[in-house]
């Protein structure tokens, strides 16, 4: 029997993912611990493997919500506008504290570190060459973000794949560049407070990188499949946003890890 509501709400069915994520993000997070201390694999590949069958299949069930039973309404997407908002914002608060802790030590450098910024020792790296790099490739992603947003709302299915997936490049250029350059670094996340910021700062984001870009893969694939139309696309709206916001963090960080911090 059809259910009919007289309210343009959408009161969530019961759902086990909520239950299996809590418990794929705790055996992920135990097995960490034990690679930590025993070098052994198996239980954090057992926590990945939970988690990311959670994902794909909450995610599964929100994209028939919206898309196929019509339960994501006016009123309803103007709730998740502003739940992808206050997300944003918290994440914005996630960043300052490494900004924090990065001018709290380089502004007084203390006699431990030498009572000088970049600290004795430390090597820090150019700023023109593979950082610049991926300071112009993250630019470049949120234009091409940006056009596929423009794209789609003119119904052009087109560009909007073409645009979504050199986005998508984009990302995965920069990871690659940043993998390198963490392979090739003079020092490590141990060699004093700059290693540490560095590293947690820097590391964080390009854990943001690749989430944004599994984000807007996700969208790629929800475009190929006709989810999105002009006046009904916040899937693709919140991977956008989500996007700059990483642009934006990124040129911070460039500005004052990378090149004020030399």
């Amino acid at each position: 029997m059809t259910m009919h509501s007289n309210h343009p709400y959408h009161l969530v069915d019961f759902s086990p993912w909520p239950l299996t994520g809590a418990i794929g993000t705790m055996t992920l997070v135990t097995g960490l611990v034990k690679w930590f201390h025993n070098f052994n694999f198996n239980l954090l590949i057992l926590g990945y493997m939970i988690t990311l069958l959670t994902m794909f299949q909450w995610w599964r069930d929100i994209c028939r919500e919206g898309t196929h039973q019509g339960k994501h309404t006016i009123l309803v997407s103007k709730g998740l506008r502003w739940g992808m908002i206050l997300f944003i914002i918290s994440e914005v608060f996630f960043f300052i504290s490494f900004f924090w802790a990065f001018f709290h030590s380089s502004l007084s450098p203390n006699i431990e570190i030498g009572s000088i910024w970049p600290p004795t020792n430390i090597i820090p790296f150019n700023p023109f060459q593979i950082p610049l790099l991926n300071t112009i490739i993250l630019i470049t992603s949120g234009i091409t973000v940006t056009w596929a947003h423009h794209a789609l709302m003119e119904n052009n299915h087109s560009q909007t794949s073409q645009s979504l997936f050199l986005t998508i490049c984009l990302g995965i250029y920069f990871t690659i560049l940043q993998a390198y350059e963490y392979y090739e670094a003079p020092f490590t996340i141990s060699d004093s407070i700059y290693g540490s910021t560095f590293f947690m700062a820097t590391g964080f984001h390009g854990l943001h990188v690749i989430i944004g870009t599994i984000f807007l893969l996700i969208c790629l694939i929800r475009h190929t499949k006709n989810h999105f139309s002009m006046s009904h696309h916040f899937g693709f709206e919140a991977a956008a946003w989500y996007w700059h916001f990483v642009d934006v963090v990124w040129l911070f960080l460039y500005i004052s890890i990378y090149w004020w911090g030399n």
